[in-house]
This record gives structure tokens, sequence and C-alpha cells, in this order.
């Protein structure tokens, strides 16, 4: 048997074929087989964002979607990739990633087909996820933060803002979102409050802290409460509104200094009688949040995990074959020859790929649930183990890279310690402990998990 490179394997090379039913059939074929079967284009994730090659099962997009990934793998390999390190030292919010990204369309593709856009599945959402995890994961966030808000606000927005957002969606504007708040708990009241003035303006006071793409967004969607709507029933108080940046009182305060995810420049907005235009209310009451929202969410993290170990791998992999000694006990001249080397990696990169197929099928449940053909539980298990599997692959791969790489790999200038900076961050966001014991919970007494912020 010829061996195939390591490198190779981790950067997606397909080789000559494959065996069907004891027939060699070509890779071309068999694609061309099944794009027939299925009416749908069968594209293996391959290419400048190879990933994990032929370890993570080929998926199916539409023409449209294979296209749109074809530019997000030549915008990450040309675009994002050299900049990830800079964007990392320097904490802030990525602007010229972003802006790379807005030029090739790529923060539009969820405006729906009747407003006029591509109208991308969550499969894609979640395949891009990955991939622009694997080259830099604060990228990711940021575009992940922006796209969920496109997907939801367009849903429970009054309904003559919504072809006026889609069409400043399509000209590339960007949404960052301000929601999270200083309290005890999560689930504490919001302090920040939303009132309306004689003049019918929207007038906004409060503290916002983990602002994941807005410090630079052309429009902040803040999340507050209205004492007035939220009287009777506080559920309808609710209240959603976009500020446009630069807005008189709206402060960015860039003070972002974490450990990991640095370039989401997730940090504190304060609001000081922040006056907006009452057509910029973007939620109508009683319409937020929709029920699909947190479990997307928890989705979405389990791709960017998932982004950042393979990510982190790749960069292993070329570690070794530049970098590393194999050890003298091995008796083989390249580290990857090592036989412990080989094992290791093979044990990353299964986590990885089986974490990767239970996450990409949630994308399908996701599109299912809005289409109405399943049920929340149904929804929300699944997408539960994959948070869970992913932060556990993404954490130990990030991790354990050293052990195959060796010391040489932790000097300061390979800047390698950002992907289990980044892992370790982005797996706080809610304690995978919970989603284990939410888990364990709905298998031992049948209790389906309530919608909730993380659930």
């Amino acid at each position: 048997m010829t061996d195939v490179p390591m490198a190779e394997a981790l950067t997606g090379t397909e080789t000559s074929g494959r065996a069907v039913h004891g027939a060699s059939i070509p890779d071309a074929e068999l694609s061309s087989r099944v794009e027939a079967a299925s009416g749908v284009e069968a594209v293996r994730t391959s290419g400048a964002a190879g990933l994990l090659g032929a370890l993570l099962p080929a998926q199916r997009w539409s023409p449209a979607e294979t296209a749109l990934l074809a530019e997000l793998d030549r915008v990450a390999e040309t675009e994002l990739a050299p900049r990830a390190a800079a964007n990392d030292a320097a904490g802030r919010y990525p602007t010229a990633s972003i802006a790379a990204l807005r030029a090739a369309g790529l923060t539009a593709v969820s405006v729906p087909v009747d407003l006029g856009g591509p109208g991308v599945s969550h499969r894609f959402f979640l395949e891009a996820l990955v991939r622009l995890a694997a080259v830099d994961s604060a990228v990711a966030q940021v575009w992940k933060v922006h796209d969920e808000l496109t997907r939801e606000i367009l849903v429970y927005c009054p309904d003559d803002l919504r072809p006026w957002l889609a069409g400043e969606l399509l000209a590339g504007k960007m949404l960052g979102l301000a929601v999270a708040e200083t309290g005890k708990t999560a689930a504490d009241p919001w302090k920040t409050v939303v009132m309306t003035a004689d003049d019918g303006r929207r007038v906004i006071n409060g503290t916002k802290i983990y602002t994941t793409g807005a410090a630079e967004a052309d429009y902040v969607a803040t999340w507050a409460f209205d004492p007035v709507a939220g009287a009777g029933d506080p559920f309808l108080g609710f209240a959603l509104t976009l500020v446009p940046a630069g807005t008189p009182g709206m402060t960015v305060h860039r003070d972002w200094d974490a450990l990991g995810q640095r370039a989401t420049d997730s940090g504190t907005i304060t609001f000081e009688d922040v006056t907006v235009d009452p057509a910029l209310a973007g939620s109508v009451p009683g319409r937020a949040p929709l029920p699909q929202n947190s479990v997307r969410y928890q989705a979405g993290f389990a791709a960017a995990l998932l982004g950042i170990g393979i990510g982190a791998l790749r960069a292993a992999s070329g570690f070794v074959a530049t970098g590393t000694r194999p050890w003298v006990t091995a008796g083989v001249t390249r580290a990857a020859d090592d036989p412990m080397v080989r094992r290791l990696t093979g044990e990353l990169a299964t986590d990885l790929a089986a974490a990767y197929a239970l996450t990409l099928a949630t994308g399908d449940l996701l599109d299912a649930f809005e289409r109405g053909e399943l049920d929340r539980t149904a929804l929300a298990i699944p997408i539960y183990a994959a948070k869970a599997a992913a932060s556990r692959a993404a954490v130990r791969a990030t991790s354990e890279i050293y052990a195959l790489m060796g010391t040489r790999s932790t000097a300061a200038g390979h800047g390698l310690d950002r992907h289990w900076r980044n892992a370790r961050i982005l797996s706080l966001h809610d304690p995978v402990d919970w989603k284990h014991a939410e888990l364990g919970q709905y298998l031992l007494t049948g209790q389906a998990p309530e919608p909730g912020i993380y659930t």
C-alpha cells in the first residue's frame, strides 16, 4: 500500500478515485452520479480550505452554494489567512478581513431569495463557519453574528423594514450585536432601557458587554427593555433597535482584552440618550425571540470550534513536515513516519471528523424545523450533542498538537498558541458540562429542554 503523506491528507488533496461495490470509480464520475441522482451538486470539502480531506464526508450543495464556497475559499486563502496572526496580535476588529468578505458578497448569503438574496441553507452556514474558523476564528465569529442576525431579524422585524434591510445587507452593510449585560447571571433582567420620546423617536440608555461584531458594524442590533410595552407582559417589552454607527451617545469603548478570540473586539458599548428613528425598530413585540435562535447559536459555535481544531491540525501538519524531528527510538528519518505522531494525528482527526459530521447534519435539522417538519426537541438535542463533541474535540486538538510538533513549536514566533487560546475562550461561551447534563436529563427522564438563552 502506498502511504498518503500527512500534509496531503490534511489539505484535502484528492487521489485517483474510490472503490464502490468492488469497482474503482474516479471521483469526478462518482460526483456526477450523485448529482444526477439527487438533483444537487456533490462537492467534497476540498480546495484552499481542504480541512481533513477524505476524513470528512462529502457534502451536497446547490450550484449557487458551490460557487459561493469556492469564492469563500479564495478569500480565505488570499485575504484572511495572511492577516490572521496580525489580527490576533492587534486584538481589534479585523477591518480588512471583513472588507474582503463584503467585497466578495459573502456577507449577504443568507438574505432570502424572495428579497433578492441567495438564501443559502443552514448547512452552508455551518460549513462556511468551519472554513472561516480554520483560517481566522475571530473573523468567523464576527461573520457568524452577522449571519445569524440576518436570518432572524428578517423574520421578526416590521414587515415594511424587510425590503429596506435586505437592500442594506445586499449592499454589504454589516450587523453587530449588543445584548449581554453585567448582571449576576446571564438571565438577569436587562438594565438597558428603550423609551419612546414625544416625537416618536426611540431613546436608549444602558451598557452592553460582549458586543461581538459591533465595534465597526454599520448597524448595532441593540436589545433593550421597553417598560411601557412590557408593563403587562415582560415578554412584550423585549425590543430590538438598529442603531447606526456613529449615532451620538453610543460609545464603543474598545476595551476587549481576552486571552483568545481577540480580534472579535467584543468589548463594552454604552448608550447615553441615544436617539434613533422609529423606522429602525428591528422587532415587533411578541415576534421575537424565535424558538430556534438559541440552538442555532449553539450549532454555530460548534462549527467555529471545529474550524479552530481543524486549522490547528493543519498547522501542525505543516510544522511536522518541516520542523519536527522523529523520536530517537522510532527508527525513522521523518517525523511524519514516526508511529506515535501518526497515531495521535489520526486520533485527533477522528474526533474532529465525527463532530463535523454531527454538526453539519444539524444544519438540515434547522432548515426542517423552519419548514415545520420537526419539533424543537428533535432539533435541540442533536445540536447539544454537536456542541459538546465539537468543544471537546477542538480543545483537545489545539492542546495536543504540541505533542505532535515537539518543543521547537512552542517558540512564540510561530504563533501556534492562538489556536488553543481561541478554542479555550470560545468553548467557555456557555459551559459544555451543562450540555452534557441536559442531554443526560433528556435520556434519563425524557424531559425536553426548555427554550432559553442558551437552550
